[in-house]
């Protein structure tokens, strides 16, 4: 996944290199970031916000996310991605 901090709109703008391209208005600091990011999966994928974690890239741009209680064929089509082969 990729995050794209201080965004003119928070969205889910789709895949890019095989990586989920995100945008959030918030700014990286102290962590507002990766909050706002795993409001918006949240919010969009219809699960509690305490249910995703950034697992690593912290400081990055690059992040894997844990997204528990939802299978992956789920996740893409709640947030609007096309079905894995």
């Amino acid at each position: 996944m990729r995050l794209q901090p201080r965004a003119s709109r928070s969205e889910i703008a789709g895949e890019r290199d095989g990586a989920l391209l995100v945008r959030v208005t918030a700014p990286p600091v102290d962590g507002k970031a990766n909050a706002a990011l795993c409001t918006l999966l949240a919010r969009t994928a219809g699960i509690a916000p305490s249910r995703i974690a950034v697992v690593r890239g912290l400081t990055g741009r690059d992040k894997l996310v844990r997204v528990e209680g939802v299978d992956a064929a789920a996740l893409r089509s709640a947030l609007g991605l096309p079905a894995t082969p």
